[in-house]
């Protein structure tokens, strides 16, 4: 287990904020019970920050006929719907909402070739809104893989979420399992597949990235 570079700063910050905030607790006239309390919900936020920014060690050896989980967390939506943005056309929907307690890594679920990738600003509804795909800030990843089949992958900023960072490029090879992303404090990411896909996940199921199988071509 190490930690996400994306969380180097914010850990730092947090680490000289608790180191401020520590020893000015002591200065204010309370009792010692009261002290104690203070720094050891200090030492606890920062334990989370750290926590937050984990990055988990997974191998994975990729298979070109299945799509893998892009994120840690639970299955909130599994449906047919009209993809409008890229493909213009009814695909299956696997939407796996991550918490504030889930890894917030992103990896692509199959590989190929990057065949569009756009950022869209937005609001911040919070991420298990049927809406949210739509209206939240999100960006918009479009892999093709060797026998032509794309998969859509669709990072979407929650409540709690501030920043989305999307390290695909249009043009750019990944492998499945490559890091694509990383989504900063609570969030979601859809995925949009053929409709001939056999899922493999259900409702309210708890999924791992890089390692719960999605689907199969």
């Amino acid at each position: 287990m190490g930690i996400h570079k994306e969380g180097y700063i914010i850990i730092l910050v947090s680490f000289i904020v608790l180191g401020i905030l520590s020893p000015l607790s002591g200065l204010i006239a309370m009792p010692l019970l009261l002290h104690y309390l203070v720094w050891i919900l200090l030492g606890l936020a920062f334990f989370w920050v750290v926590r937050f920014f984990r990055l988990p060690k997974r191998t994975l050896a990729p298979d070109d006929k299945l799509i893998i989980c892009s994120a840690d967390g639970e299955v909130v939506a599994l449906e047919e719907v009209n993809e409008p943005e890229f493909f213009n056309e009814k695909k299956i929907q696997v939407s796996v909402f991550m918490s504030p307690n889930n890894v917030h890594v992103n990896w692509s679920p199959v590989s190929g070739i990057v065949k569009y990738m756009k950022y869209h600003p937005g609001k911040y509804l919070v991420a298990w809104h049927p809406k949210s795909s739509t209206e939240n800030e999100r960006t918009t990843i479009v892999v093709e893989n060797e026998a032509g089949i794309q998969v859509l992958i669709r990072q979407i900023a929650g409540a709690m979420a501030r920043r989305i960072v999307c390290y695909a490029r249009e043009g750019n090879m990944v492998r499945q399992g490559d890091e694509i992303g990383f989504i900063k404090f609570g969030s979601r990411v859809d995925l949009f597949l053929p409709l001939g896909s056999k899922v493999k996940v259900s409702l309210g199921q708890k999924v791992t990235g890089k390692k719960t199988v999605i689907a199969e071509l």
